[in-house]
């Protein structure tokens, strides 16, 4: 059976957006040529996990423009559950000039696109929620956010609106901090880190999850390390964390059980949504064991496989498009045996 027939198991809320990429060493802004991608953290989760055959929804919000088009083709194409988004007929969809450096890692700068109103993301509807988020939540396993919606306060609405349903409707909240300071800030220094009053927006969040995913400096950012059993421990939920560094050492603490792994060598075009295919790959396995029992869950396979869908997507431009189905990622992984 299509896994677009299934009811999702996984909700992917937040921002759709297209990331717009300059020449290595280049301004997205100016240079040429320049590479129109689709993109956005939730979006690119939900998109790779059907395409590994895991069921999701996309709940966001798009403008009524080319760029809202396209997301509609991709996300049929790809059987993502539609049902919850929103379209804004005043605010465009956003573009993102993501700078990248001559190795492909990228930089996020500012914006493209406004027409004085902002955009579209930004304006996510609480007070539709409950009727579109309903029937997704009575079969839903996961729901999966970023921080980026806390940026805008009807989307921050919207994202603690979800969260709280979630929460009582015992699902599972999956964070990937994923923090961007030019969403709150497009003057920002875009390596910057969150200030005591983001921080604090960010906190009951991180107080909810079951899942967190989060950078190495993130990490340090907020809980003062950026080790995930320090993480796991600073929180009363105890949540299973995973710390990334890039091409470093992956780290993960999961059921008290600490461990890392080392990142798999590849080849990198652009490491855009690397991250979002890792998150992807880990429910989708994470899902596989809960069918089993959590006493099936075994880490190491399993940060192995998100890994390796990870590195797949470094292979090609965008975050979308490189996207695997799960029998690449294993034949991906068998060939580094």
């Amino acid at each position: 059976m299509p896994s677009s027939t299934l009811p999702p198991q996984v909700l992917c809320l937040g921002e759709a957006l297209v990331d717009r990429l300059g020449p290595l060493g280049g301004d997205p802004a100016t240079d040429s040529p320049r590479d129109d991608h689709l993109g956005g953290a939730p979006a690119n989760v939900a998109c790779a996990l059907a395409r590994l055959g895991t069921p999701s929804a996309f709940v966001g919000r798009l403008g009524r423009d080319g760029i809202g088009q396209a997301f509609a083709k991709l996300f049929a194409e790809r059987g993502v559950d539609t049902s919850s988004l929103q379209w804004d007929r005043t605010r465009p969809s956003r573009i993102v000039l993501v700078r990248r450096d001559a190795a492909g890692d990228r930089q996020f700068g500012g914006f493209a696109g406004d027409r004085g109103y902002g955009f579209a993301d930004q304006a996510l509807d609480p007070s539709a929620l409950p009727a579109a988020l309903g029937p997704l939540l009575a079969k839903a396993r996961w729901l999966l956010v970023g921080t980026i919606p806390l940026a805008s306060p009807a989307a921050a609405a919207a994202l603690q609106f979800a969260c709280h349903q979630s929460a009582a409707a015992g699902i599972g909240l999956a964070l990937d901090v994923n923090w961007r300071p030019t969403f709150w800030d497009p003057a920002a220094d875009p390596a910057s880190g969150p200030t005591p009053a983001q921080i604090a927006a960010i906190a009951p969040l991180l107080q909810q999850a079951a899942l967190i995913k989060c950078a190495a400096e993130e990490a340090r950012w907020l809980f003062g390390s950026d080790d995930p059993a320090v993480v796991c421990a600073a929180l009363a939920q105890h949540p299973d964390v995973v710390v990334t560094d890039g091409g470093a050492l992956l780290r993960w603490c999961f059921a008290g059980r600490n461990g890392e792994l080392q990142a798999f060598r590849v080849p990198v075009v652009d490491t855009t949504g690397a991250g979002d295919a890792f998150m992807a790959g880990l429910l989708h396995k994470l899902l596989q064991y809960q069918v089993q029992g959590a006493s099936a869950i075994q880490p190491e396979p399993m940060l192995r496989f998100a890994s390796a869908c990870g590195a797949l997507v470094c292979q090609g431009a965008g975050a979308i498009d490189p996207q695997s189905s799960a029998d690449a990622v294993e034949d991906f992984l068998a060939s580094q045996a």
